[in-house]
């Protein structure tokens, strides 16, 4: 067992380690407070490959794996939660559902054939600004699951339009909206995989996609931990720094433990990814897991500031509400453990 990183990824987290706290860092209540999706800041993230990790170089990717991936994510989310999930759903999602189920020749071009879309999906990351998106569609609902395809749509396309913005308790500068479909034609080659294979393929995307929420969850438990940390240097009681007391210590100790047990659980995912093997289980765990501590951490983190860790004069409270979407998106805390039940006994 190897628990570092190389010498290549240690000078990658750096690198976005120093960009979060040059690019992002002095943005971040701003951004938070006006909900501003700073699509600024796409230029210099793609500079960095961070817009394409885990693609091949021909098609402009960083060609690196998903312990380089995580590894960004966290230090991105470590500064800023709502950059970290915006690269996050851009790679894992949309992205890599194209490059691991389309084609070559993939593209919106109108021909004879098609489909015809009406409906709507809620909670869509990027939803306003992106220009490409993948949906999923029922067509056939006597098959249920089986019955579902996906399809690509791009912006433009007649009848399809993104509709409410959500107003969010956290990751408020990561743009969540709706997009709606009204007799929105898609030709077939916009047909993303085989016809009804839409659910079982999304499955598999979002094994790779829990790993990188784990990412999330783990940098802005981090993030909290730091801040929580220095505050209790500089906080003085009684005469002394208030880490002194062990109150506090056994606090910072419960905090610095269980980030690094996330960590872990997020690295063996991700480590089992870029073997190639199955990682249902372990990045259902990793997400579980990552998620919950980092909500507990968050609040860990408010209550050693004490009252002014109800204020947004420190980053506590900020940390708190972005963590919480953790145990939410791309499947609840308790959607993972049905998920790693089943899992589990399988085995049995």
């Amino acid at each position: 067992m190897d628990f570092e990183l190389t010498e290549e990824q240690l000078q990658m987290k750096m690198s976005v380690r120093e960009f979060a706290e040059a690019e992002i860092a002095p943005h971040v209540l701003e951004w938070d407070e006006a909900q501003h999706f700073p699509i600024e800041l796409q230029p210099k993230l793609a500079e960095l490959g961070l817009l394409g990790v885990l693609f091949p170089e021909a098609y402009g990717g960083a060609d690196l794996g998903y312990v380089d991936y995580a590894t960004a994510i966290e230090e991105l989310s470590r500064v800023d939660g709502s950059v970290g999930i915006s690269v996050a759903a851009h790679n894992s999602l949309c992205s890599n559902h194209i490059y691991q189920y389309g084609s070559e020749a993939q593209t919106a071009v109108q021909k004879n054939g098609g489909w015809v879309i009406n409906g709507s999906k809620n909670f869509i990351t990027h939803a306003i600004h992106a220009d490409t998106c993948v949906a999923f569609a029922s067509s056939d609902r006597s098959k249920r699951s089986k019955g579902i395809t996906a399809f690509i749509f791009e912006k433009g396309m007649k009848g399809f339009s993104p509709s409410k913005k959500e107003n969010k308790l956290g990751l408020r500068a990561s743009e969540t909206a709706s997009v709606v479909f009204e007799e929105c034609f898609v030709p077939d080659e916009n047909r993303l995989g085989e016809e009804g294979m839409g659910f079982v393929n999304a499955m598999e995307i979002l094994d790779g996609g829990r790993i990188s929420i784990a990412a999330l969850a783990v940098g802005i438990a981090q993030g909290a931990y730091e801040s929580a940390l220095r505050y209790s240097g500089e906080r003085q009681q009684f005469g002394k720094p208030i880490r002194e007391f062990q109150a506090i210590q056994f606090k910072l100790a419960d905090m610095a433990t269980q980030i690094d047990a996330a960590r872990l659980l997020m690295y063996r995912a991700a480590w089992m990814k870029d073997q190639g093997k199955k990682t249902t289980k372990e990045s259902s765990m990793a997400k579980l897991f990552a998620s919950e501590i980092s909500v507990r951490v968050c609040e860990e983190a408010i209550q050693i500031h004490g009252g002014y860790g109800y204020t947004k004069d420190y980053p506590a409270e900020k940390y708190w509400r972005d963590s919480k979407l953790c145990t939410i998106g791309e499947g609840t805390s308790e959607i993972q453990r049905i998920i790693i039940a089943r899992e589990v006994l399988k085995q049995a």
